[in-house]
């Protein structure tokens, strides 16, 4: 389950404390059960997954993609696999760890391992949220925010997307709180 993570060092555990904190920047949290599947676990706890055994995965959440295409509107996903050996870990990771917004919401379903968004409030103040496995998160469209890997470096992401284009990180310049730095 998620945690948020103030620059004051309080944290909450709570998901309507943590809505109600996000709220005004109008990023959503849901917490989904990860369906209880033997080759799902399998194929989850494997470090690195080729292109047909990321397919096998999502084949797990087709479900959930129809119900958000037709609710949300969103076109495709994919599966994205991070880990600690992934040639080019370090320069992905640098580049989603400086502030940035997109031209289109950032959806992400969180099927393993776990990760950190950090947003801008209104105020102007900093927040992190850890995210794990079964933990659903929509940033909108404009939002302030940035990603980084926990120390174990390992995630497994379900991605969905309207379109890629407008995906494409664009930098504030605004600095991370000395707390998050």
């Amino acid at each position: 389950m998620a945690v948020l993570f103030r620059t004051d060092k309080s944290q909450m555990k709570a998901l309507p404390d943590i809505s109600r904190v996000l709220a005004p920047i109008g990023v959503r949290l849901e917490h989904w059960e990860i369906p209880g599947d033997q080759t799902l676990e399998r194929l989850l706890s494997t470090p690195r997954l080729d292109p047909s055994e990321q397919e096998k995965v999502l084949h797990f959440f087709l479900p959930r993609f129809d119900h958000l295409k037709k609710t949300l509107g969103y076109q495709t996903q994919d599966l994205i696999v991070l880990s600690p050996d992934l040639p080019g870990i370090e320069a992905l990771e640098e580049k989603f760890r400086s502030i940035h917004t997109h031209d289109d919401d950032e959806i992400r379903y969180i099927v393993e391992g776990e990760g950190i968004f950090g947003f801008v409030l209104p105020d102007g103040d900093q927040v992190e949220l850890l995210v794990e496995g079964g933990d659903y998160i929509n940033v909108p469209r404009g939002a302030e925010h940035w990603f980084r890997l926990t120390p174990s470096r390992r995630i497994k992401a379900v991605r969905y997307f309207t379109s890629r284009e407008g995906w494409v990180p664009l930098y504030t310049g605004r600095a991370l709180s000395p707390a998050f730095a």
